[in-house]
């Protein structure tokens, strides 16, 4: 199949782009540095001739709420507008656990890109996927200061190699609205997660202070709340397979 995958150069879209190849599928990266602007819709037509599916997986590193919500709409709407003139069959998402339940300015705009799926013509599934495991290290780089206020959240984490093959497995399959959701094999606490990050040499050191968080997160918000697959890669296994002294 010739699947396109919209921030093929991401984390996560490294790996899709990766799995799909190695299954034997013809990835197409809607990048910048592919001549596609998801923003404006630039190169996107071109870009989804032939494309019997596309996989979303596009994102934007901000705390913003207009940021946020602005990015997933534009990109979410031409995105779809494309898909649906191409005559493409199945459109994947990738979104995250909780971001209904968790009120953050980035969710906000999570949750726009989903609003925008369900209302469109494409056929459509829905992935949420609980944080990686590299949410703890990500949090630890955004927070300056000689102490490191960590919410006090229990998480799920799941290996991003373990959501690309998920998403690989869905886009083949007919749509199916919101697929089960994807969590990690363990509930950990992301106070424990920031301590073990820095006594492996993945962070700086320096005391965590847990601090409980309003907006749904520091009150399990973030976990999977029904049956749903379940990843292998637990965090001790990921952190032991990480390069001490190189930042998570």
């Amino acid at each position: 199949m010739r699947i396109a995958v919209a921030g093929g150069t991401g984390v996560a879209g490294r790996l899709v782009v990766e799995e799909l190849r190695t299954r034997g599928h013809v990835p197409v990266v809607l990048s910048r540095g592919q001549g596609v602007d998801l923003l404006t819709g630039a190169g996107l037509d071109r870009a989804l001739e032939g494309a019997e599916a596309v996989i979303d997986v596009s994102n934007v590193i901000t705390m913003r709420k207009a940021v946020a919500v602005g990015f997933f709409d534009r990109a979410g709407r031409h995105l779809l507008d494309a898909a649906r003139r191409a005559g493409v069959g199945h459109l994947v998402t990738l979104s995250i656990v909780g971001v209904d339940r968790v009120r953050t300015p980035y969710y906000d705009g999570k949750l726009r890109q989903e609003e925008i799926v369900r209302d469109g013509s494409v056929p459509w599934t829905i992935l949420r996927a609980t944080q990686f495991h590299e949410f703890a290290g990500q949090m630890l780089s955004s927070v300056a200061g000689p102490v490191a206020v960590v919410p006090t959240a229990k998480v799920q984490p799941v290996a991003v190699r373990e959501v690309a093959q998920a998403l690989a497995d869905l886009v083949v399959e007919p749509a199916r609205a919101m697929a089960p959701e994807l969590a990690g094999p363990q509930v950990e606490s992301l106070a424990d997660m920031a301590r073990r990050l820095m006594a492996a040499g993945r962070a700086r050191r320096r005391p965590v202070l847990p601090v409980y968080f309003p907006g749904g997160m520091s009150r399990g918000g973030l976990l999977p709340t029904g049956q749903g697959p379940r990843g292998t890669q637990t965090f001790a296994e990921w952190l032991g397979q990480q390069t001490p002294g190189t930042p998570a």
